[in-house]
This record gives structure tokens, C-alpha cells and sequence, in this order.
């Protein structure tokens, strides 16, 4: 049994007008135990309403998610949600923002106290617990706020281009910090991006989705082991491959309005 089963799923928004735009056309796609899902598009190809619809954050128009055979009908403990915009509560210190959810289930101190100082060191904030988050760059507040998701256990982790806007060696270190953790904790992880390179170094399968509405068009298998390093020339031939399918699917862009 997968671990998340989306089927055929479609999202149709309608505007004060009446207006229908369809985001999301018939997703079909079985997620294993334990992957690293990379999911890659063009903006506004409907990513990131995948990802609310996995989370049960949205209501899909048609269609059924599944995890562990259960259909996910809202939001989860089971499922986590990392944003680009780490969200985290400015009047709370990294230590206090860590544990926010672990209050919210009434978790001992004993327990929180001894959970938040596992992913403090586990994400590289020690030294950091008394600060607040205008206090920190832009890192490590997407690390607080990784560690603020993981703390709860969820089993399986959404990641919405939490690192799109980290400058290039931080969003380097950070993929690493990602994959060290992945395999670490042994959790199911869908990631999010544009960014080819970054879909390839981290997956492994990368899902392409079509300019809207989004559709899978390819899906890509990497059984490179990890490590793995950027400048391997499979990745690399494999990376121009993606990119060149991309800019091919991009120039076929449908107008949706005319089918709907």
C-alpha cells in the first residue's frame, strides 16, 4: 500500500464572476514510505495547490487523497507543512517557537524539553534558543521553522519552496541539512520547487508538472546513492534533460477556459 495515494485529483477555482480556472487536471500518482517526492513546475502550474490539497489545508474539486488507505479529508497531525515564509511568532524565542506545538498537545516539560533540544542540535540553532526571529537571517529562521514542523513527528513532510528565497550558498547548506534529516528521521517528503537543480540534488523522483492546468507529464526516477554531488555528470545530463522538457511543455500552455 502507498503511503500517499492522490487520485485524480482536479481543482477548479470560480470567481465572483462565474468564472471557472482549473489549477489542477486529473493528478494521479502513488507516493511510497519513505521517498523524497521532488515536485518541479513552472509558476503558477499549481504546486503549491497540490500541496494544500495533500495537507487537507484545501478542498480539491474532484477527486481522493489517501494516506495509509485512510482518505484525508482536512488537516492531519500526521502531515506537517513547512512554508517558504517560515511563519514563525515574532514575540516567541526560537526555543518557544519550537515547542508551540508541542504545547498545543499538552506535551509534558519533561518532553518538550527534551524534544526541542534534539532538533535544536539536530538543525544547527544551539546557541541560538534565547533569540528571536528578527534576530536571525533568513537560514535560520527556515531551519526554527523545519524544526518547529519535526518536532511533532509527522509522517510525512511538505515542503512548499521553503528555500526559494535563501541566497545560493545557504540554500546549498540548507539541501544538505534536508537530506541529512530525511534520512535520518525516515519520513515521506514532497518538496516543492522551480528550481531544476535543486529538484534533482534533493529527490528521488522528481514529478513535472505541465503549465496550467497542472498535469503530470513526466515523472523521473534518480537512483543516484547518497551522497550525491552537484557537479556528477548524470545529474548534470539528467538535470538538461528536465529543462529541456520544461521549456517544451511551457511553449503547449492550453488556455483552460476554452474546455471548461
Amino acid at each position: 500500500m502507498a503511503k500517499i495515494s492522490l487520485q485524480h485529483i482536479n481543482m477548479i477555482y470560480t470567481d465572483g464572476t462565474g468564472t471557472n480556472t482549473q489549477a489542477l487536471k486529473d493528478i494521479h500518482l502513488n507516493i511510497e514510505e519513505g521517498e523524497f517526492i521532488s515536485v518541479l513546475g513552472a509558476s503558477g502550474c499549481g504546486k503549491s495547490t497540490l500541496l494544500e490539497i495533500i495537507s487537507g489545508l484545501l478542498k480539491q474539486t474532484s477527486g481522493h487523497i489517501f494516506l495509509d488507505g485512510k482518505e484525508v479529508t482536512g488537516p492531519s497531525k500526521n502531515i506537517g507543512v513547512v512554508f517558504q515564509d517560515s511563519s514563525l511568532f515574532p514575540w516567541r524565542t526560537v526555543r518557544r517557537n519550537i515547542e508551540f506545538g508541542l504545547e498545543i498537545n499538552r506535551r509534558s516539560k519533561a518532553d518538550k524539553k527534551i524534544l526541542v533540544d534534539k532538533y535544536i542540535k539536530m538543525m544547527n540553532l544551539t546557541g541560538f534558543e534565547d533569540r528571536y526571529p528578527q534576530q536571525l537571517s533568513g537560514g535560520m529562521r527556515q531551519r526554527v521553522g523545519l524544526a518547529r514542523t519535526m518536532v511533532n513527528d509527522p509522517e510525512v513532510l511538505l515542503m512548499d519552496e521553503p528555500l526559494g528565497a535563501l541566497d545560493y550558498l545557504t540554500r546549498q547548506t540548507l539541501q544538505d541539512e534536508i537530506v541529512d534529516l530525511w534520512r535520518r528521521e525516515n519520513k515521506t517528503m514532497i518538496f516543492i520547487t522551480h528550481d531544476v537543480a535543486e529538484a534533482v540534488y534533493l529527490g528521488t523522483r522528481v514529478v513535472l508538472l505541465s503549465p496550467r492546468p497542472g498535469r503530470i507529464s513526466n515523472i523521473y526516477e534518480i537512483e543516484e546513492d547518497r551522497p550525491r554531488r552537484r557537479t556528477d555528470a548524470a545529474q548534470l545530463a539528467l538535470i538538461e534533460k528536465i529543462q529541456q522538457r520544461l521549456n517544451e511543455i511551457s511553449s503547449d500552455r492550453e488556455d483552460i477556459r476554452a474546455y471548461i
